[in-house]
C-alpha cells in the first residue's frame, strides 16, 4: 500500500463535512481521497495510480464530476470561514505548465519567454491559512486581477491588507479603503510620494503568504499544472489547502 496522507482524526472531521454537503458516505471514498492526494503529491499521470486506489480510469472520471459541482472548492470555502481576518496578506504566484496541460484554449494557461504557465493569487489570514485564490494566467499583471480577488473577501473585520509593491496602485488602495480596511502597500521607487502610511513590522511578516505558497508547492501536481482544465487545477489547488486546514 503506498504512503497515505489523511490521519483517522483528519478524516474524521472532513467525513463530516462532507456529509453536510450531501457526499454519500461509500465505502472507498477515503480511498477516493487518498487517490487524488497521492496524485497532487507526486505529480503522477492518472494511468500510474497504484492499483490498492482502485482503477485509475474510475477514479479520474469521479474526480471531473466533483470538479464540475466544484465540491473541494466548496469545502475549503467552508473551512476557511474560521480564519483569523484582521490581517489579511496577498500575493500571486507563478506556476509552470506541463505540455500535457495546454491544448484547450481559455484555460488560464499562457506563454511567454519561460514557457507555458498559470499565476495563482493567494490570499492568507493572520495566520497564513489560505482562504481565497483565484487561478489566472502566467503573463497577466497581478495589479489586473488583485480587484476580482479582493471582491471575494470579506473585508469587515479586515483592519490592515497587505501586499508587496507588485500592487502599487492607486485604484486598488481606494478599492480597499472603501471597506474601512488600511492597504498596507509600499510605493514604488519612482513615486513622488513617501511611504509615511505603512506599517513595515506588518510588511515583515508578508512572509506568511510566501510561506503558504511554500506548503502548497510541497505538492507536485500543484508547484507544476498538470491538469488541462482550469475547474479541475483549481479543486487540486482546494484539496491542498483542505489539507492544510485539517489539522486546525
Amino acid at each position: 500500500m503506498p504512503r497515505t496522507m489523511l490521519t483517522d482524526q483528519h478524516w474524521s472531521k472532513l467525513k463530516a463535512i462532507l456529509v453536510n454537503f450531501g457526499i454519500y458516505l461509500k465505502h472507498n471514498l477515503r480511498l477516493f481521497l487518498e487517490a487524488i492526494l497521492y496524485r497532487i503529491r507526486t505529480g503522477c499521470p492518472w494511468r500510474d495510480l497504484p492499483e490498492e486506489f482502485g482503477k485509475p480510469n474510475s477514479i479520474f472520471k469521479k474526480f471531473n464530476r466533483w470538479c464540475k459541482e466544484d465540491k473541494l472548492l466548496k469545502v475549503f470555502k467552508l473551512l476557511s470561514i474560521h480564519a483569523d481576518l484582521e490581517w489579511i496578506f496577498i500575493d500571486a504566484s507563478h506556476v509552470k505548465a506541463h505540455q500535457h496541460a495546454t491544448g484547450i484554449k481559455n484555460q488560464s494557461i499562457s506563454r511567454s519567454i519561460g514557457g507555458n504557465s498559470s499565476k495563482i493569487h493567494l490570499a492568507v489570514d493572520a495566520n497564513g491559512n489560505p482562504i481565497e485564490f483565484i487561478i489566472g494566467d502566467g503573463t497577466t499583471h497581478d495589479v489586473k486581477v488583485a480587484p476580482t480577488l479582493i471582491d471575494s473577501l470579506d473585508l469587515k473585520e479586515t483592519e490592515i491588507l497587505c501586499a508587496d509593491k507588485g500592487y502599487d496602485s492607486e485604484p486598488i488602495r481606494e478599492k480597499i479603503e472603501n471597506t474601512r480596511t488600511k492597504a498596507n502597500i509600499p510605493k514604488k521607487r519612482n513615486a513622488k510620494t513617501s511611504n509615511e502610511h505603512m506599517d513595515w513590522y506588518l510588511y515583515r511578516i508578508r512572509h506568511l503568504v510566501e510561506n503558504a505558497f511554500a506548503r502548497l508547492k510541497h505538492f507536485r501536481g500543484i508547484a507544476t499544472r498538470y491538469d488541462k482544465l482550469k475547474q479541475n487545477y483549481e479543486n487540486s489547488v482546494a484539496l491542498a489547502c483542505i489539507f492544510i486546514w485539517l489539522p486546525l
